[in-house]
């Protein structure tokens, strides 16, 4: 997981996007990532209702899981789990506490073997 406003690094493999809103001052021409997966990112709803508030990160992650379930975010996220699966995957966010973003959730639940 890295900042979508990080430089790449030669480690990051394939950079993937995923939030549903274009980055705040990035130019589209400086947008440094292989993809934008913004079917995999939180609603608005939850996104608004979270506000970004550690205290509510436990009950976000609940709720964000519970909408992936979703059958379109669900492929969205089976799509991450073979690119992760055939090499590197970063995840970017432009989310400034990336530690209680639903990047967090998407990467531990690629790091789960599905069962």
């Amino acid at each position: 997981m890295r900042r979508v406003y990080d430089p790449p690094a030669p480690e990051d493999g394939t950079r993937v996007l995923v939030d549903r809103i274009w980055p705040r001052g990035l130019a589209k021409q400086d947008a440094e990532f292989d993809e934008w997966g913004k079917e995999v990112a939180p609603s608005t709803s939850l996104r608004q209702w979270y506000g970004h508030r550690p205290e509510r990160f436990a009950e976000f992650r609940d709720r964000y899981e519970e909408e992936l379930r979703d059958p379109e975010r669900a492929r969205e996220l089976d799509r991450l789990g073979e690119l992760a699966r055939s090499g590197t995957l970063t995840l970017l966010t432009a989310t400034k506490d990336v530690e209680h973003s639903h990047a967090v959730v998407l990467a531990e639940l690629l790091r789960t073997p599905a069962d």
